[in-house]
Order: C-alpha cells, then structure tokens, then sequence
C-alpha cells in the first residue's frame, strides 16, 4: 500500500473560511483548526470572537500559533497533490463525475458535517465582507438551530438536562432520559412564560394601585392639615382678641386712676400757689413799712399788718404711693377667667367637630353579602340586616360568617378618620364596631381586639359591654337610638357615641392597626328588627 494512502484528504485540510487548503494553519482551543490570516480576519470583525465551527468564544489573550504538525501535513499533501496532478487530468477527461444524492450513512456523517458548516462559514463571511448584521443574525440563528454534534435539527427537548437535542443525542447520550419534542416543550414554557407575564402585570397594577392610595393619602393629610391650620388660626386668633381687650380694659382702669390723681395734685397745688402769691404780696408791703424811718406813718401802719390775717394753716395735703396692685390683679383674674371659659368653649367645639368627624370622612356604608351569615337578610340598597330563623342557600366562602352571627361593610381603611351611624331603635340586642381584614369568619373564638374585632354590644335591658380582653359593662344614661362609631385609624382610636346627645358611651385607645378596617354589624337574633346604615351625608 503506498503512503499516500495514509495522507489525510483535502476536504480534511480545507480551511472553511477561504475554502482553501490550510495556510499557516492554527488551532483554536476548540480544536477546529483555520488560516491564521482567516481566523484572524474573523475575530477581529466578530464582537462575539466565536469559533466559525462550534461558536465557542476565543479569549483576546489566546495567541495564535502555527500548528507545526498540521503545517507539516498540508506540506506533504501538497508535494502528493502534485505528483497526481497529471493522471487526475486524465481521470477528469475519461469519467463523469458523479453526485450522490443518497441519504449520507454513519461513515460520510462526518463529511456532511464538514460541508454544512463550510456552507455556513461560508455565509458568516459573506455577510461580515458586505457588512450585513441581519444576515449574521440569520446565519448565527441557523447554525444555533443544528446539533454541533450531529449535525441534525435541534427537534427535541431532554427534560433532564433542560436543553434541545437532536434524534442521534437522543439515541445515544440521552437514551435513558425523559425526552419531548421541541414544540411540546415550547407550549409548555409559553404557558409558563405567559403566567409570569400575567403575575407581572398584576404586580404592576398592585404597586400602581399603591401609588395612588400614597397620593390619595397625601392629599387627605394636606386637606387634614389646611383645615387644623385654619381652626388652628381661628383658635388662636379668637384667644388673642379675648386678651388684647381685656389687655386694653387695665390699661384703662390704669390711666383713669393715675388721671384722677393727677386731678387732685392739679386742685392741691393752685391752692397752695394762691396762698403763695397773698403771701409774697403782704411780704413785699412789710419789706417796704421796715423800710420806713417815718415814725408817724410808721406807727398809724402797723396796726393794719398786725391784725390783718395771714393765711391758714398749710392745707392737710396726704401724699401717699399710689398703688395699681389690686387693679392690675382684679384684671387679670378676670382675664383668665374670662380666657379659660374662651378656650374650653374652643376646645368642645373643636372635640365636637372631631366627634361628628364632618365633611369627606364620613363613611358612606354599604354591606357586602359575600360575607353575611347564612341566617342574615341584607336589603336591595345594601344598608339593612335583620336576623332570619330559616338558613339561606348561599354558596360557601371563605369570606363568609358561620360564627359570629356578622356581616362586614363593602368599605374599609387603611388611614384616616372616619365615622358611620346606625339606627338600633327597637332592637334588643345588637353588636357594632369594626373588624380587621383577615378576621376569621369560622368562629370558635372571643370577640376582642386580639382576635381583630374591636365591638361595643347591647344586651337585654339597659346592659352595655365593651369587647376588651376583659369585657367591660358600660353604664348609659340614655338609650341611644342612633350609634355612632368613631375611627382614628393613626391614633389606634374606636368610639362609640349617641349620634343624637353626641355622648360617648365606649372606647378603645392605644392600639395599633395594621390592616384595612371593615365596619362590622350584628343584629339581634331574638327579633327581626333590622339595623340600619345611616347614608352619608357631606356637610359643609
């Protein structure tokens, strides 16, 4: 046999960028080997910097070496090329040539496998040398969709792997795996892809739905805030006048007395300057009789200055401090008890419109019948519930009472203040307040904050209770045929007031909220009475 024989073939020293039987060949780390100047010219124009045959990325720091023993090879088929070059002239002319359109078998796979991808790196640098970036994409995506291995379509899925596979892997490595086709398991992820899409979005509506509860919530504290600003202003204004005019009043009194004493002063000293002046005059008239050597005139004088009168005795004139303690202490007993009857007038008014909480936060209540009892009757309007002896055919629900016999508003809260009236006339036992949102609705527990019911209820007669950890009996004056229930949901606040005499029968303080409130109704079970949501009326 001669040792031509043993020499690799051109189709296996073909470089499948050029087409061109090796020149200065190199190997990449994948194995695939190419002209150095081809390789070379791919990378540098390939921002991927894959490998034309298998895509495998080249690091920039890999050097490119010629492959010694592959050069020494494309050497030796040369110098064999050309001693065959004549007879493979004569071969030419003599025979046709031939091309096999059968199927390839499991000896020529690994030619069409080479062709295939010469065909593609054929392609890839068609495209790279007219710059054309979609057909690369096309390119790539062909080469994407074919078995490295095989060289077959990419038509099935391995389950266990998580990656498409073509027949042969499927026959061979991936025998004992659970294997699908390709379309099967895209159905399958779609409807998962789709799911994820569909939980996306909801959580997208959620946060936007967030955001606008936040606007809304800012918006009802600036209004909350411009309106305390403004009684605020109001207050305070009205205290200062009341101490501007009692302010003004002292000052008053002060400049009357010190002006009456000025008055008298006035009296006292033209008095006395009077007598001073008579005074002055007989003491000039003596001056000039001293003065006299006349004895006769002298003495026919003298009797007149001896008998004629002089002025009184100096006028009894009390000069004493003036005192304005007593008036300025009169004055301000008056000012602060006039002040204080002011403020505590102020402060009902301000405790009484906190207590009607008027304006946009009254609650406008409608009952949901999702949550009713099966024995309560809602009315059309959603604002009436009585208790009914025969069980109504309602379907079953988590949402739904079984006990306590209760039914939750359609409204809640998270923020604010709020109130809602109900009408209890006539009914002999009835329980109100609020609930949270996650209460349970399947009894075999205690009506009390910690189980998230806040209640006050009414028993037989005049009896009250308060739903505390402890229940507490509340002593009423007055039935009330109207209740109001009172929520600040910041301060933890629940009261319950006679919507009539605006007296308050029961609260709960101090307590922190961390859900949506319901307003929550249970009417007697003894009668059919209904309670009655007030609708909410906007006052101004």
């Amino acid at each position: 046999m001669s040792a031509d024989n043993y020499l690799p073939n051109e189709e296996q020293l073909m470089c499948c960028i050029c087409l061109e039987v090796f020149n200065d060949p190199v190997t990449l780390p994948c194995g695939h080997n190419f002209c150095k100047k081809c390789i070379t010219h791919h990378l540098s124009s390939n921002s991927q910097r894959q490998c034309p045959m298998c895509n495998e990325r080249v690091d920039r720091k890999y050097k490119l070496r010629v492959n010694t023993t592959m050069a020494e090879m494309v050497l030796l088929y040369r110098q064999s090329a050309g001693r065959k070059d004549s007879k493979s002239s004569e071969q030419q002319v003599a025979e046709p040539v031939e091309v096999s359109c059968d199927i390839p078998t499991a000896t020529n796979q690994t030619s069409l496998n080479f062709c295939h991808y010469l065909v593609i790196g054929l392609a890839i640098c068609f495209a790279i040398y007219l710059e054309l970036p979609q057909l690369v994409y096309v390119v790539e995506n062909a080469v994407a969709s074919v078995c490295p291995k095989h060289g077959k379509p990419l038509e099935l899925y391995c389950k266990n792997e998580q990656m498409p596979i073509c027949q042969s892997c499927a026959d061979s490595s991936h025998r004992s795996h659970h294997i699908v086709p390709l379309k099967e398991e895209y159905e399958v992820k779609m409807k998962e892809l789709q799911k994820t899409e569909s939980e996306i979005h909801q959580k997208i509506q959620e946060r936007q739905l967030k955001i606008q509860e936040v606007k809304d919530w800012v918006w009802v504290s600036k209004e909350a805030a411009d309106r305390e600003m403004a009684d605020g202003a109001q207050v305070f204004t009205a205290l200062k006048q009341t101490l501007e005019k009692h302010h003004a009043e002292v000052i008053g009194l002060i400049e009357a007395k010190h002006k009456m004493t000025e008055k008298q002063a006035k009296g006292f000293t033209e008095e006395l300057e009077q007598e001073i002046s008579e005074l002055t005059e007989r003491r000039t008239e003596v001056e000039q009789l001293s003065r006299s050597k006349d004895h006769l005139h002298f003495l026919q004088s003298f009797p007149f200055f001896n008998t004629a009168p002089l002025a009184g005795d100096l006028p009894d004139v009390s000069i004493s401090s003036v005192s304005y303690e007593g008036l300025l202490m009169t004055a301000l007993n008056t000012t602060v008890f006039q002040l204080t009857e002011r403020a505590k007038a102020e402060m009902e008014k301000l405790q009484k419109a906190e207590m009607l909480n008027l304006g946009w936060n009254e609650l406008d209540v409608t009952l949901d019948p999702d949550t009713a009892h099966p024995n309560l009757i809602l009315s059309d309007d959603g604002r009436q519930v009585h208790y009914s002896h025969v069980r109504n055919e309602v379907p079953d629900n988590a949402k739904r009472f079984d006990d306590p016999c209760c039914v939750l508003g359609k409204q809640s809260f998270s923020f604010g203040r709020f109130y809602f009236d109900v009408q209890v006339k006539g009914t002999t036992r009835w329980l109100l307040g609020v609930a949270k949102e996650s209460v349970n609705r399947k009894g075999g527990y205690d009506i009390n904050p910690e189980n998230g019911i806040w209640a006050l209820c009414h028993g037989d007669g005049d009896q009250y209770i308060g739903f505390t950890s402890e229940p507490v009996r509340v002593s009423v004056n007055d039935q009330p045929e109207n209740v109001r229930v009172f929520v600040d949901y910041e301060k933890g606040l629940v009261s319950f007031y006679n919507a009539d005499s605006e007296a308050l029968i029961f609260s709960f303080s101090g307590y922190s909220f961390t859900e949506r409130l319901h307003p929550l109704f249970c009417p007697s079970v003894k009668d059919s009475l209904p309670l009655i949501i007030s609708p909410a009326v906007r006052l101004n």
